[in-house]
């Protein structure tokens, strides 16, 4: 991902500014707070938010390509057909956010809290999601296609026929999960009997 070119704006409160369709491109934000804002159809490219705060903004249809989200917090925002590729977004965290359907492909979510979040269909491929907290979060028919989802944490989540195949599930404990259904890989469902203390003989 490229680094921002702009000087970084830092510290400033943005209250119901209209980004609508807004070609956001090369910009720095850093501890800053944006409220009722309007991010539908906005693109951002190359650019970064760093520990700001969303609060009822509506990214409605935006699309983010190459741009870092760490840190911030996420409340109450609608991501109504968001798409974010190859983006970082280490450390957000998601709070009674409308996140369906959403499509991620690639970039980093590791640390991202997502904790009860209702993420039914949504799909994230190819993404880096280590130590995730997904704790209670009904994935129910997502897909999780080729994740890194090592040291996540995935208390009673939900994955109902959730397509998992490729992702790594070390760290889900079958007994503590609902996945009627869910689509695994021979070798994903190796690791899952060997997590319920299980082994298998020809």
């Amino acid at each position: 991902m490229s680094e921002a070119t702009q000087d970084p704006v830092e510290e400033q409160r943005f209250f119901r500014d209209d980004w609508y369709g807004e070609e956001i491109t090369g910009r720095h934000y850093v501890r800053c707070e944006f409220h009722e804002a309007d991010f539908s159809e906005a693109v951002t490219r190359n650019s970064v938010f760093t520990d700001c705060v969303f609060g009822n903004v509506r990214f409605n249809a935006s699309r983010h390509t190459d741009s870092a989200f760490t840190g911030c917090a996420f409340k109450r925002c609608n991501f109504f057909d968001a798409e974010f590729t190859g983006c970082k977004l280490v450390g957000a965290t998601f709070t009674e956010c409308e996140l369906r359907p959403l499509r991620v492909t690639g970039g980093d979510w590791s640390f991202a809290g997502l904790a009860g979040a209702d993420l039914r269909t949504v799909t994230f491929q190819g993404v880096r999601m280590r130590e995730a907290d997904l704790t209670g979060a009904d994935c129910a028919g997502a897909v999780f296609a080729d994740v890194d989802l090592s040291g996540a944490m995935l208390h009673a989540v939900k994955l109902p026929k959730a397509e998992l195949r490729g992702s790594d599930l070390s760290a889900l404990d079958p007994l503590n999960a609902e996945l009627a259904g869910a689509i695994v890989s021979p070798e994903q469902a190796a690791v899952l009997v060997t997590s319920l203390g299980l082994r298998v003989r020809a």
